[in-house]
């Protein structure tokens, strides 16, 4: 527990220090311009109000967006599986591979039972009103209820938009998985993302993603394709759950070597190219917000592939495949908040920020706490989140997303990450609690020494 709280000590530093400083600098609200009209020798009757035009369904835009559904989906399997099942011990590289694939038909069947209707259902929402639904979505589109082929959302069909947003739904806990990786029972594992999928990650999806009435997009936080929603959500659920179920039996003593950097690297590529869909595809339209997002993101993951391989070439005296490869991976992760609102120099800015910050917390800040962070979700998915989000608020352009920067927005962007740290944390920490005292967390230690892949699946590689 005191590394618990140091830990969520050090966070509050990184997400509460600019609020505190920058609190008074909140940029003021600017009255709209009145509207000036000439005189009348009497007054006339109002004209009528003009009707809004129906949304009409454009083909290029379902195009891309089936298009990025498949990308993203194309980073949890194979992405995901290869780039975290490269860097455990062989004995367990099947335990890990499998984790990425269970959980995307488990929380697929989730999502379509209820986790859509929590995360988008608008039900009791209006602009400015906080209630229940600026948390939790109604219920009303339980197993999908009223979601049919002639159902929009925006230009693109509902069922479109819906199974973007499970694919994102999907890999947001597989990435939990990398920082207990070796050590969790796979049934408390698949209990855990079920529970962990209706009641962390939907709700906060609703909070930020849901439109007017939603608790933090009505605070005004900036988040176009997933910084809070996705990579600070997973990282603090992967490091409270590391820290409850303790390290890895012979953590700091025994080797513990990743067994195959091919499958690491061959991972990473397809989560670069997969995030062209994560993060251009998040602007529901094939136009030049689309463009820019993936423009940023090539640069930001560019620029953090090479500030993480400087500065690990200088500290450690050589530059390294995995570290290359979770360089770029943590730049991908910075400008997923930022990629729908900043430039090509601020996704620069971003880009080389994140790839040195999460060098630093994948080694220096790890062993500092001495946390068992398997394969550094915490490090890569939740710095990296908090860097990205951060930065988004000084670096957003009007002319992109509708927002410039400024300290007032640095402050609500500060704000959203606190409120997200602290809700996915306390959750998290109450779900796995619950899941120890009914059927355990660990699995013996016996089986830890004999690998997962045997022990569990009754499997191994050759």
């Amino acid at each position: 527990m005191k590394k618990l709280f140091a830990l969520f000590t050090l966070l509050a530093m990184l997400s509460g220090m600019s609020a505190m400083v920058y609190a008074d600098d909140a940029a003021p609200a600017t009255a709209a311009p009145a509207t000036t009209m000439a005189p009348a020798a009497a007054p006339a009757a109002p004209a009528p109000a003009p009707v809004a035009a129906a949304p009409k369904l454009d083909s290029g835009d379902t195009a891309w967006m089936l298009t990025s559904t498949a990308l993203v989906l194309l980073m949890t399997i194979p992405g995901l599986a290869l780039f975290y099942g490269g860097m455990v011990r062989k004995k367990n590289v099947l335990d890990t591979m499998m984790q990425s694939f269970a959980i995307t038909a488990l929380v697929t069947v989730i999502w379509m039972v209820a986790g859509y209707s929590i995360a988008f259902d608008t039900t009791g929402m209006a602009k400015g009103v906080t209630n229940f639904y600026s948390f939790f979505g109604s219920l009303n589109k339980l197993f999908l209820s009223g979601v049919n082929m002639d159902s929009l959302t925006g230009t693109i069909p509902e069922t479109v938009f819906m199974t973007f947003q499970m694919t994102f739904a999907i890999i947001t806990p597989a990435l939990i998985t990398g920082a207990f990786a070796d050590r969790m029972k796979f049934s408390t594992m698949l209990v855990f993302m079920a529970l962990w999928s209706l009641l962390v990650y939907s709700p906060i999806a609703h909070m930020v993603w849901s439109g007017d009435g939603g608790f933090l997009w009505d605070m005004g936080v900036l988040d176009f394709a997933g910084g809070t929603v996705v990579h600070i959500n997973a990282g603090v659920a992967g490091l409270v759950t590391a820290l409850v179920l303790g390290p890895r039996l012979g953590y700091g003593k025994e080797p513990m070597a990743p067994h195959n950097l091919v499958l690491t690297v061959i991972g990473a590529a397809l989560l670069w190219v997969g995030w062209f869909g994560f993060n251009a595809g998040s602007a529901v339209a094939s136009g030049g917000r689309a463009g820019m997002a993936m423009a940023v993101t090539q640069i930001a993951t560019a620029a953090a592939a090479l500030g993480w391989m400087s500065a690990e070439w200088i500290f450690k005296g050589k530059p390294s495949v995995l570290g290359i490869a979770s360089g770029a991976v943590a730049g991908l992760v910075a400008i997923t908040p930022a990629s729908g609102f900043v430039g090509p120099v601020g996704s620069l800015v971003i880009g080389l920020a994140a790839g040195v910050i999460c060098f630093w917390a994948a080694t220096s800040l790890k062993h500092m706490i001495g946390y068992d962070d398997s394969l550094d979700a915490f490090g890569v998915h939740a710095i990296g989140g908090i860097v990205g989000a951060l930065l988004t608020g000084l670096f957003a352009v009007e002319s992109i997303g509708g927002t410039a920067g400024s300290m007032g927005q640095l402050f609500i962007q500060a704000k959203g990450v606190a409120i997200t740290i602290a809700y996915t944390a306390v959750m998290t920490y109450i779900i796995l609690k619950v899941l120890d005292m009914v059927m355990g967390l660990r699995v013996t230690e016996e089986q830890e020494r004999e690998g997962l892949d045997i022990a569990l699946h009754g499997e191994r590689v050759e």
